[in-house]
């Protein structure tokens, strides 16, 4: 008998801008690269985009969102208020949803899930609820939390659906730290995550052998890709 493992590409760009190759689509997630200092060697001008989903409205997850969205075309998912205000900028394309709601895609199917956290667009205006996304597809399926708290929401998510990795923010200060992500990889069910929203400023710098150690203690695999790294998960 043989037995097939599902594997998407994931490539991170530094802070909680990372793309995943699934249902034959590449997502992008929370384009911010110009302004990062830590992604100086990434040209936002060559990253490939089908789909770009946007979590919510803070300048640190959409700065290149438009110019990256006008350039390639792709389709913009993103929390209502955060999808109208970038129609107003000139955005094609943009699928504005809401929390709990799901669509299916060229990729597969993506549900808009809770997050705990602020959020406001750039200029100051309003940017509605935060999220995360659970995605479904041909590859595997994964959840991308946003920037959150740890919610008990979560063991929904994974009760629900069978969840190959997931991505959490474990700077901490702003988002969870590390301790709440291994709870929530509890919760979620998943052996495996990777971390994203660290090192970027100041109070989200990370020691990233004390993380990696954690993480090997609860018995859990954390991912943390160098900037520019693809991994296969």
């Amino acid at each position: 008998m043989w037995l097939i493992y599902l594997a998407m590409k994931f490539t991170y760009y530094g802070h909680a801008c990372f793309s995943v190759e699934a249902g034959g689509k590449t997502l992008l997630f929370d384009p911010f690269i110009t302004p990062n200092p830590l992604a100086k060697e990434i040209n936002a001008d060559k990253i490939a985009a089908d789909f770009i989903l946007v979590s919510h409205g803070h300048g640190d997850h959409n700065a290149d969102l438009i110019d990256i969205a006008k350039r390639t075309g792709a389709t913009v998912i993103a929390p209502y208020e955060v999808g109208c205000w970038f129609e107003e900028k000139g955005v094609k394309n943009v699928q504005s949803m809401n929390h709990g709601g799901a669509a299916q895609t060229d990729f597969g199917r993506v549900k808009l899930t809770s997050a705990i956290h602020s959020s406001s667009m750039p200029d100051g205006s309003y940017g509605g609820n935060p999220c995360g996304f659970l995605v479904e597809s041909s590859d595997g399926n994964f959840y991308y939390s946003g920037d959150t708290a740890l919610t008990y929401d979560m063991k929904l998510i994974g009760e629900g659906t069978k969840l190959n990795f997931a991505i959490f923010p474990i700077g901490d200060f702003f988002t969870m730290g590390i301790q709440d992500a291994l709870r929530a990889a509890e919760f979620l069910g998943v052996s495996k995550f990777v971390g994203v929203h660290y090192d970027t400023f100041p109070p989200i710098k990370l020691d990233h052998g004390a993380a990696l150690a954690a993480a090997r203690t609860a018995g859990k695999e954390l991912l943390l890709p160098t900037i520019g790294e693809t991994i296969v998960v």
